[in-house]
């Protein structure tokens, strides 16, 4: 019997992760590795009252592998997002990067939208990498 073991693709970074856990009492971690409901209640919960944050010290590699299995690889890199999203996402900088110009120059000008599109964006943006990489046909393997 032969057994075929599929690779998984490394889209996200364990080591982002664990820098975004620091502060994941405020769900940063859960956004990053597309977990965007319970990002918001670590936000609004102050990551469960502490103990959510505690325990997801011990998840993050698990969060990290499906990751790596949900989200397509390609030429985006998913962490140089999240980290211009979650820094400068107010001037659209992480849609210039995805070569979404038009929405880039609106969040520029509206800054991010009125940070409503920097909301979505937090809920979003591993979908929409993902998506541009499938659209685009690069597939890793």
């Amino acid at each position: 019997m032969q057994h075929t073991q599929i690779a998984a693709q490394d889209t996200h970074s364990k080591l982002i992760g664990y820098l975004l856990w620091f502060f994941g009492f405020l769900g940063a971690h859960r956004f990053y590795f597309g977990k965007p409901v319970t990002g918001t209640i670590w936000f609004f919960t102050f990551g469960l009252f502490l103990i959510g944050w505690l325990v997801d010290l011990l998840l993050i590699p698990a969060m990290d592998r499906q990751a790596d299995l949900r989200f397509q690889a390609g030429p985006i890199s998913y962490t140089l997002a999240w980290l211009l999203l979650t820094f400068l996402g107010v001037f659209g900088v992480h849609r210039f990067y995805q070569g979404k110009w038009l929405t880039g120059l609106l969040y520029l000008c509206t800054g991010g939208l009125f940070l409503l599109g920097v909301l979505y964006d937090f809920w979003t943006l591993n979908d929409q990498i993902s998506m541009r990489h499938t659209e685009r046909g690069v597939f890793s393997h």
